[in-house]
């Protein structure tokens, strides 16, 4: 009877403190917790449990194929890496041909898949043309020019330019492993511009490189301010019809007819992706025709050389941009946390790409499989 009346007892106490943590999330408005303890860790197909806006494509232009085509032999080592990794498209671009690809877990090369940070990236590019249309005075252009909010206190000192350097001073919290979070809370939240009008800047804007979503999303904001329209819209329009995209991509929604989720979160396939590797070996243009100014790509791949988080010189980002100097070949690339990746490297003319749904093991300021690609596309 006793080890009834403790079980019951038990049940008791967990069925209270059930009602009372649903309790505090619904008083919170923290119901995006929700949605983070169903689905409990990102992956390359959460566009199918978001809103999204299309990103139409216009007429397509093929690449090219190698004569060589997959005639090549990546070694055992790096196929068993990729395997490993559960990468689903790896592909090699050289002088603007397919020399190699491979796809795998049910992937053919025609599925989207979650960009994550390499979105980042994309927004980066769209500054760059809505700067050449004069949308965008200049790059120091006030934030506050363009979101009323930020008119007041060090907000007020923030630019563009802040943005794309990713040194806002904001005080947003870059944890993806915590459920309360506000990176957690953008991704799986409902309300991006309520969630970045709370923020506040706490540190002197342009003084530090610290890497984080808020600056990438507010640059969204400020396109659609300046552009008077969607994000996905100004890039299906400005990028990705004018670079042949294949397919229509997907850009993830906060909600229904809502913001883009601009931080991350750009669905489209391997090869479409790394028509924006070949957009900017070609230094914004493409095939010939202009799509973003040259200055401004030449800024985005340059370091920016502010000092970052432990003192050092940010000899790795530019605008939105990763840069590697590897065996004395200066890269530049696009990421996302997922070993989502596109890598230039301008002086063989490669374009690299991987996506998959696991990353190696951290190496500098990339991971273990970046290098290894690298390293087997330059023998090649």
């Amino acid at each position: 009877m006793k080890i009834k009346a403790v079980l019951k007892w038990v049940m008791y106490a967990v069925l209270s403190l059930l009602i009372l943590a649903n309790l505090a999330i619904l008083i919170s408005g923290k119901t995006y917790i929700y949605k983070a303890l169903i689905y409990n860790y990102v992956n390359i197909d959460d566009y199918k449990i978001f809103e999204n806006r299309l990103v139409k494509a216009g007429v397509h232009q093929p690449w090219a194929m190698a004569k060589n085509y997959n005639q090549i032999q990546l070694s055992k080592q790096l196929l068993q890496e990729l395997d490993s990794l559960h990468t689903t498209s790896f592909l090699i671009i050289k002088n603007d041909s397919v020399l190699y690809e491979k796809y795998g877990r049910g992937y053919t090369g025609k599925e989207i898949s979650n960009s994550f940070s390499m979105a980042k990236t994309i927004i980066g590019m769209l500054v760059g043309v809505a700067l050449d249309e004069g949308k965008i005075k200049r790059l120091d252009e006030p934030v506050s020019d363009f979101i009323p909010s930020f008119k007041t206190g060090m907000k007020a000192h923030l630019t563009i330019r802040h943005l794309l350097m990713m040194s806002s001073g904001l005080n947003w919290d870059e944890a993806y492993a915590s459920l309360f979070s506000v990176t957690t809370e953008a991704y799986y939240g409902a309300d991006l511009e309520k969630l970045i009008a709370s923020l506040d800047v706490v540190a002197e804007p342009g003084t530090k490189h610290n890497y984080k979503g808020s600056d990438t999303q507010l640059l969204a904001f400020i396109l659609e301010k300046a552009t008077g329209t969607k994000v996905a819209e100004y890039a299906s329009e400005k990028l990705w019809q004018k670079i042949g995209a294949h397919y229509d991509a997907l850009w993830s929604l906060d909600h229904k007819d809502g913001h883009e989720k601009a931080y991350c979160c750009f669905n489209a396939c391997a090869k479409d992706f790394a028509r924006f590797g070949k957009l900017y070996l070609d230094s914004g243009s493409w095939n010939g025709q202009k799509i973003v100014s040259a200055n401004y790509v030449k800024q985005s791949i340059t370091p920016n050389m502010l000092p970052d988080e432990n003192g050092n010189k940010t000899d790795y980002y530019g605008y939105q941009w990763w840069l590697e100097n590897y065996k004395d070949h200066k890269i530049f690339y696009m990421r996302g946390i997922l070993g989502q990746w596109v890598i230039v490297i301008p002086e063989k003319r490669i374009i690299i790409v991987r996506l998959g749904e696991i990353r190696g093991a951290p190496q500098g300021n990339a991971n273990k499989e970046f290098f290894d690609m690298i390293d087997e596309a330059i023998k090649l």
